[in-house]
């Protein structure tokens, strides 16, 4: 299943591969910094913990990946609305509201009192916080997918919109490269004390730069679309009824092709290098962020690859090489990590995990914006992906740490298999390889865009 049936509409025009290139930067520059301020979270949770549990309740580290995990309920949501909002005024105007959203998350955060100043609120407030980041991350990715797909040359689609996992990858090195100069500069004791904010802090003014940027990307709306939205004549786009009874089978598929890659992505991506710095200790806190980072930087390097190869081979062979992959390794890195204290054998270990989930990561974007036409797109794309992405991948690391305080690894890893072997079913059975889509048969109309405005 590559393409869903799609009624004739507004259509685009080809892009240039210079204006794919400016579109494609300024997109993903937003995703990067959304992304950081997702995993800064998680990089600096074992310097914070203590600052919003107390240090003697043996299950803050659970709470901490906890509130990580109930992030993902407002995804959905997220998706929901930024994909009716970018569907029906356009991808510009959604990613410009997303950023806006998270920078103020992100400033909060980097000001808030702890436990010490007002008690169980400090906890509430970081909920609150989080819950409505993760709203903002729903929406941001069904459109940035989107988006970056439309904004690609048609030969080039796979490498383009494999900048998304560029990016989102690249905000989880740029966390861990934000901690490593930290450690550098300043005491543990800091850190835990104060400066963990200094990532949000960094993450709230990076933001606001995008913010800027955003403002004048191109939309990838055809104007006859966006007309027929303004003047009611297009009252389906974004519709979450026509959706659902229109291309409810491509949103089923989008939500089992993600399940796998979303539990494998935050296992090997989130788990594994939580695994590393408990192995090796607070002694060895630097080394192990060494590892974790250089480990990210492979796999963010890995993606045009991988992008490149799906553009010649299709991106079916790539899927299956991943949903195989993750069947075999995940039992090897979750038994084997935790055992190792070489930075060599760690960095190892983790690398062969990316080369396999790459195989998912790079065609991500692509291989679901295909399956839907225009006017329900981001919607799609974001619905079917944050459904699967807050059942599976975001509850990774807590269902990690449950099964470590229960002593049941076994089971977790089991319950990755699984989940991995059901979406690797769908891309052998339920998924052609280099079909016409609707992104094939949209072509004629010029896009607007702000710098060409003056001369249409």
């Amino acid at each position: 299943m590559n393409a869903a049936p799609a009624p004739a509409g507004p259509t685009r025009a080809p892009v240039s591969t210079g204006r794919a290139i400016l579109n494609t930067v300024k997109g993903s520059a937003g995703n990067l910094v959304e992304w950081y301020d997702v995993y800064v979270y998680t990089v600096f949770a074992t310097y914070f913990e203590a600052q919003f549990f107390a240090p003697d309740d043996r299950n803050s580290t659970f709470y901490i990946y906890a509130i990580f995990a109930v992030t993902f309920i407002m995804r959905p949501i997220g998706s929901w609305f930024f994909g009716r909002f970018a569907d029906r005024r356009g991808r510009r105007a959604a990613l410009t509201v997303s950023i806006t959203i998270m920078s103020a998350c992100s400033f909060l955060v980097s000001v808030m009192p702890t436990r010490e100043a007002i008690g169980m609120w400090a906890a509430v407030i970081l909920i609150g916080a989080r819950l409505v980041q993760g709203f903002a991350t729903g929406g941001e990715y069904g459109t940035s997918a989107t988006y970056m797909s439309e904004a690609a040359t048609a030969r080039r689609r796979g490498f383009f919109s494999s900048f998304q996992y560029v990016t989102l990858i690249g905000g989880h090195v740029l966390a861990q490269l934000t901690l490593l100069i930290v450690l550098a500069v300043m005491p543990v004791e800091a850190v835990e004390d104060w400066g963990w904010r200094i990532g949000f802090f960094i993450g709230g003014i990076a933001a606001l730069v995008v913010l800027w940027l955003r403002r004048t990307m191109d939309e990838s709306l055809s104007e006859e679309h966006l007309e027929a939205v303004r003047s009611g004549t297009d009252r389906d786009s974004g519709s979450l009824k026509s959706l659902l009874t229109s291309y409810w089978r491509p949103l089923v598929w989008v939500f089992l092709v993600t399940a796998g890659g979303t539990i494998a992505f935050y296992t090997y991506s989130v788990n594994a290098p939580t695994i590393v710095k408990t192995a090796f200790g607070e002694e060895g806190a630097v080394a192990a962020t060494w590892t974790n980072l250089l480990g990210l930087i492979f796999l963010m390097l890995l993606q045009p690859l991988g992008g490149l190869l799906s553009d010649r081979i299709g991106r079916k062979p790539l899927l299956v090489f991943f949903g195989i992959g993750g069947v075999l390794y995940t039992w090897v890195l979750i038994t084997f990590l935790p055992q190792t204290q070489s930075p060599l054998d760690a960095f190892a270990l983790t690398a062969v995990g990316y080369v396999i989930l790459t195989g998912y990561t790079s065609v991500n974007a692509i291989v679901k914006a295909e399956v839907f036409p225009a006017r329900v797109r981001a919607l799609g794309v974001g619905l079917g992906y944050a459904l699967a992405n807050s059942v599976f991948g975001g509850t990774a690391p807590a269902v990690y740490q449950a099964s470590l305080t229960g002593g049941g690894v076994t089971w977790f890893i089991v319950y990755v298999t699984a989940v991995i072997a059901v979406s690797l079913t769908v891309y052998i059975f339920f998924m052609r390889n280099r079909a016409e889509t609707p992104l094939d048969r949209e072509q004629g109309s010029a896009w607007t865009t702000l710098q060409d405005a003056p001369h249409r």
